[in-house]
């Protein structure tokens, strides 16, 4: 979990990337919601519940398809997200 925090912690504090992208909304989107996992997670004694755990999948599934298009500041923001989506799921498995 520590792990899961630092990153987290070096996310909070990141800045949007400066970029354009067809897929920018559903880049938000996707940020967005496994951010929020990440909140929940972090916030909760019991952990990701079985809905948020497929929410966070569909996500990383999501995010694996658009991230090769990425350049530059957003390919490395993304990845963070991508790396946060992974290490969730890996805690959430462990508990």
């Amino acid at each position: 979990m520590n792990d899961l925090l630092e990153l987290w912690q070096r996310h909070k504090g990141a800045g949007w990337p400066t970029f354009s992208d067809p897929n920018q909304g559903e880049l938000m989107t996707l940020d967005t919601v496994i951010s929020g996992c990440v909140t929940y997670y972090l916030d909760s004694a019991e952990g990701l519940d079985p809905q948020r755990v497929v929410m966070v999948e569909d996500c990383l599934a999501d995010l694996n398809g658009l991230l090769p298009d990425l350049t530059d500041e957003a390919a490395a923001y993304f990845e963070r997200v991508r790396a946060l989506a992974c290490l969730l799921l890996a805690a959430s498995s462990r508990r």
